[in-house]
């Protein structure tokens, strides 16, 4: 199967359980699309490993430093990408918009702007049922969410209100 000749990189925006990986799962039903999920690889490779945000910081970083040629070479070769890694601050924005500028494809940021209070709730929900690669507790949610900062004109971003 051929991929379509217009890939576009797709980047989400979204708090902690605001249906950033949902809305990237139906994104990748797309022919030509393929699913990059960061917390899915964060787990296999670096299992029992990641217990505070300063652990998932490193991780992060190795693996953005060992899967963007790849996901560049995906989208030079035609193939669209939808990559579940969190465009919540300037510098995680700016390092993915990177990657659709060096591969010169589009990029659209879908954006879900969901009220924290049920962002918790879902969490909450989330580690009950034990299916998410890692569980984040309250705490935790509050400190990652400190780190949000919506996405502003001036970052030149193709915005998507999902």
């Amino acid at each position: 199967m051929n991929p379509p000749s217009n890939p576009v990189l797709h980047l989400l925006c979204g708090k902690i359980a605001s249906g950033k990986s949902t809305l990237a799962r139906q994104l990748a039903q797309a022919p030509g699309c393929v699913l990059i999920c960061e917390d899915l690889w964060l787990a296999r490779l670096y299992p029992q490993m990641i217990h505070c945000v300063a652990d998932y910081q490193l991780h992060a970083r190795r693996l953005g430093e060992a899967l963007g040629p790849l996901v560049v070479a995906m989208l030079q070769a035609g193939t669209s990408v939808v990559l579940d890694f969190p465009a919540n601050t300037l510098a995680q924005r700016a390092w993915l918009r990177s990657l659709a500028d060096q591969a010169q494809v589009p990029h659209r940021l879908h954006v879900l702007d969901v009220v924290e209070d049920v962002c918790r709730s879902r969490l909450r929900e989330r580690n009950n049922q034990g299916e998410h690669p890692f569980a984040t507790s309250d705490e935790q949610f509050e400190l990652i969410c400190s780190y949000f900062v919506a996405p502003q004109a001036a970052e030149g971003l193709n915005i998507v209100e999902a």
